[in-house]
């Protein structure tokens, strides 16, 4: 009994030794601005998260979880020195920061430190690189909402886009994504009015006033809550806020929205930006959803309501609590060493040595990467590195609200339904209603959907490409003339022109040498990257050229072709005749009677149906020759 006794003990002792004891608290760090549109939701949302997290006996099982918030100050320095500080404090996780930008310099210190890295806010595409193994972006990253964009441009059939936009990490990614957006619905960037991050009112008066001499009237604002905001205020005051433009804002105007229930702010401001497109992260709802909406509301010390920010940094914490949890459970151990490749330098202040790395944080990066839970924002769960299921509520600003006009999803692109997935992300049930929004209200009070450009005020004419050609000169050709070129399809041209409501300046630039022949793939080439507005001439349409170009109807029939003259002729009996002239029916009379006379030699030696008498022999002969007309003679 005692020896029996004496090994249960001892496997205990040994599972004792391979699991080691959960800590009794862990601590993870938060890094944001507070004082922001951003900061002030998920700092909110976050406690809520940790309160939740530690008030849930399924989840850490004894061990506390604590979180440290450091302002980053919208400052990428700033930002370096609170991520150090948070290190110092030997957290296992970080979750944040908001800004692109800085989250770009701090995943580099997380990556030595091999801590992981939760941002719920930074959206720069280019955050996904192998460069940041340690970040791992808890939101939808902006390459599929500037798909969303280009798919509402392309929806409305505008192919020039102006691109307003704060020139850092997060502005510029946003545009390049955008760029590559409009490029494969056939539209593109044709102005990018970017400005420095703090610019005052007067630089960015003068850059929409540099914008407004552009052709294009459809404006897209990506930017944050403080500076667009100053944007549309200017704009209003530009009359850029009348019919016939076109405003698109990226989320960041949604969040400033849900984020404020200031009666003075919604009437101020809600009246500058009537008319204005904008996007939401779409998140489905939840009796989770709603009961953290109400808490929230009651939490927050300015009354507000919590953003599609405030909801991502909720299960931000909720994954890095999973991921801890599922570490310690596997039996990982919270430990932290030194590393040698981090000291001080001689004389600095900076303690670097003070700096530990996570001995067992790539185990616990892969917990985190591992996530699959629904939250408040829906099925959280990663396909590589990329949240699964970006999807898109499109917004229009009008009275002191929005309203829903439609729905993006990757999968069904834009629609009048909601999203629905099946389990794994496959693609919703029913497609019926794809490429779809109900109407929008313009800028303006407008419901027709604008045209989307003007001749610019800068005073460039349309350059048309026309073909320099050696052959065929009537279609096209150098001309001496004003225009500088004539023919059929410049005279199309121009009475296509003459018979619009409006002037049109236009510029005809040859193309080619005229010594040959130029290369017609090669114009419509240029016209495809810009080079040229458009092209006129003899231009075949084939099936490479439509995938770049846009054509006119045909006005030009091309192919084989046989031209008879027309006149009026009488009809008889001897009609059949008329084919062939006189000369032609004797020639062919006597052609048969060559080929009777030739069987006539040949057969009347052994054919007694040729011998006889020379007039039957004669009869025979004539009578063969007839019968081959009418006849097939065979054995």
């Amino acid at each position: 009994m005692e020896a029996r006794l004496l090994r249960v003990l001892c496997m205990c002792s040994a599972l004792a030794v391979a699991l080691p004891a959960r800590p009794p608290s862990v601590t993870i760090g938060a890094l944001f601005t507070f004082d922001s549109v951003i900061g002030s939701s998920a700092a909110t949302a976050i406690r809520l998260a940790v309160d939740d997290i530690n008030r849930d006996a399924t989840l850490l099982r004894g061990t506390n979880l604590s979180v440290l918030l450091q302002d980053t100050k919208c400052s990428g320095f700033v930002g370096t020195i609170q991520a150090l500080e948070l290190m110092e404090k030997q957290v296992v996780a970080v979750v944040g920061p908001q800004s692109s930008g800085i989250a770009h310099v701090i995943s580099h210190v997380v990556s030595q430190l091999r801590v992981p890295l939760v941002s719920f806010a930074a959206t720069d595409p280019a955050l996904t690189s192998a460069q940041y193994p340690f970040f791992v972006r808890a939101a939808h990253d902006d390459a599929f909402q500037m798909a969303a964009v280009a798919d509402i441009v392309a929806h409305f059939g505008w192919r020039e886009v102006t691109a307003v936009y704060v020139d850092t990490d997060y502005g510029r990614g946003g545009v390049d994504a955008l760029g590559d957006a409009l490029e494969a619905a056939r539209a593109r960037i044709t102005y990018k009015a970017a400005f420095p991050p703090g610019a005052d009112r007067a630089a960015l008066g003068d850059l929409l006033v540099r914008a407004n001499m552009m052709e294009s009237r459809v404006f897209v604002v990506h930017a944050g809550p403080d500076s667009g905001l100053d944007i549309f205020a200017l704009a209003h005051t530009l009359n850029m806020m009348d019919s016939g433009y076109v405003w698109i804002a990226t989320e960041w105007l949604a969040a400033a929205i849900d984020s404020s229930s200031s009666p003075s702010w919604r009437a101020i401001t809600m009246g500058r930006i009537q008319g204005v497109l904008t996007l939401r992260q779409y998140t489905p709802d939840s009796d989770a959803k709603r009961s953290l909406e109400t808490r929230f509301s009651a939490a927050s010390r300015q009354s507000s309501s919590i953003n599609v920010y405030g909801l991502f940094a909720y299960d931000a914490v909720w994954m890095a609590a999973r991921a801890i949890d599922q570490f310690l459970g596997d039996g990982g151990n919270i430990s932290f060493s030194v590393d040698p490749s981090i000291r001080d330098a001689n004389g600095s202040a900076l303690r670097l040595s003070s700096l530990r790395v996570l001995d067992q944080g790539e185990q616990l990066l892969r917990k985190v990467i591992l996530a699959n839970f629904t939250g408040v924002t829906g099925q959280v769960r990663f396909d590589g590195r990329t949240l699964v299921n970006p999807a898109y509520e499109v917004l229009n600003v009008g009275g002191t609200g929005v309203r829903r006009v439609g729905y993006w999803s990757n999968h069904t692109r834009l629609s009048v339904s909601a999203p629905s997935w099946t389990d794994g992300g496959g693609r919703a049930p029913n497609r019926t209603q794809q490429q779809q929004l109900y109407s929008v209200i313009w800028p303006g009070d407008t419901t027709a959907p604008p045209r989307g450009w003007v001749f610019p005020n800068n005073g460039r004419p349309l350059r048309i490409g026309v073909p320099y050609r050696t052959t065929y000169k009537q279609f096209v050709s150098k001309d001496s003339g004003p225009d500088g070129a004539s023919g059929y399809c410049i005279d199309v041209f121009k009475a296509a022109v003459a018979l619009l409501p409006y002037p049109v300046p236009v510029s005809f630039v040859l193309f080619g040498d005229g010594v040959k022949n130029p290369s017609y793939g090669e114009l419509v080439q240029r016209v495809a990257d810009g080079s040229m507005d458009a092209a006129v001439g003899d231009i075949s349409i084939v099936t490479n050229r439509t995938r770049v170009v846009d054509f006119t109807q045909p006005y030009v029939e091309s192919g084989l072709v046989i031209v008879s003259p027309v006149k009026a002729t009488s009809s008889n009996e001897w009609a059949f005749l008329k084919p062939f002239t006189p000369g032609m029916w004797a020639v062919t009379g006597a052609f048969f009677l060559f080929v009777g006379a030739v069987v006539w030699i040949l057969e009347h030696r052994f054919n007694p149906e040729f011998r006889g008498s020379p007039r039957k022999q004669m009869v025979t002969i004539f009578w063969f020759s007839f019968s081959t007309m009418f006849f097939a003679h065979s054995e």
